[in-house]
């Protein structure tokens, strides 16, 4: 396993008993891994490092008794406006963005508290697991500000824009199982760290191109609507037939029957 260096994040590589490589990218800033200089720039690093040498599935998780008490807000002492435009697109430029389209599957574990930054970087996962007991917000409002790394938009995606909005404009904390039922969250588990990573581990064992080519339709579908997912499907969908893994477990299909195929993400 190794690990690359950093003071408020950490990124670990592995791999599943079948050899697919996974990455973990855990938070781990004490007391309450506030989002601040350090932490993010420790996130751009290594979310580079993933963008550099994509792994098979990555999952994201935190150390500590919360995952994420919000922002420091002494970082946004001094900004003005372009100040302020220019810290949001560069974080959303390099956090946000790169996490969402790397080319394998990317599951968020959320074992207590995530608020502000935290749920912004859980919306742009694909996947996103919670304790039960769980709470989210976005609770910007109490420093008259908004969710500015694309969380209101990807929240609306996920929930809808009426409850994006209310979520939003009111700062309230929602729970694990409200934000299932609106199908913000994929999976409750009361061991939050052991489900995400059997579900990190069981995707990346899966066939990893035929993953990234989901993640490019929905995104297509995302930006542009139906159409503009339809005009990609076919050509997307079909360079998977080009692939070892597509063209290996179509013969394991026909010669032992499901399920028996290996993929080795090539």
């Amino acid at each position: 396993m190794m690990n690359t260096s950093a003071h408020t994040a950490r990124l670990e590589r592995s791999a599943t008993p079948r050899g697919a490589e996974i990455a973990v990218l855990t938070i781990d800033h004490p007391p309450q891994n506030l989002f601040d200089a350090p932490l993010w720039e420790s996130l751009i690093e290594h979310i580079a490092a993933l963008e550099q040498a994509p792994p098979r599935a990555v999952l994201v998780r935190a150390e500590g008794p919360v995952v994420c008490g919000g922002a420091d807000v002494a970082v946004f002492g001094g900004l003005d406006s372009a100040g302020a435009t220019r810290l949001w697109r560069d974080l959303y430029d390099r956090i946000v963005a790169p996490l969402e389209v790397l080319p394998c599957p990317v599951v968020f574990a959320a074992h207590a508290l995530t608020l502000t930054a935290a749920v912004e970087v859980a919306l742009a996962c694909d996947l996103i697991v919670a304790h039960p007991q769980a709470q989210f917000g976005f609770v910007e409002t109490v420093v008259a500000l908004t969710p500015s790394m694309g969380g209101i938009q990807r929240l609306a995606a996920r929930a809808g824009a009426g409850r994006a909005r209310k979520m939003v404009l009111t700062g309230e904390l929602y729970d694990a199982a409200t934000l299932y039922d609106w199908g913000v969250i994929d999976v409750i588990a009361d061991d939050t760290d052991r489900a995400a990573h059997a579900l990190t581990e069981r995707l990346a064992d899966g066939g990893t191109q035929a993953h990234a080519a989901t993640k490019t339709i929905v995104r297509a579908w995302s930006s542009s609507g139906v159409a503009a997912a339809d005009a990609i499907t076919p050509r997307v969908a079909g360079a998977l037939f080009d692939t070892v893994d597509t063209q290996e477990a179509i013969r394991s299909f026909r010669d032992v029957g499901p399920g028996k195929a290996r993929f080795t993400g090539c």
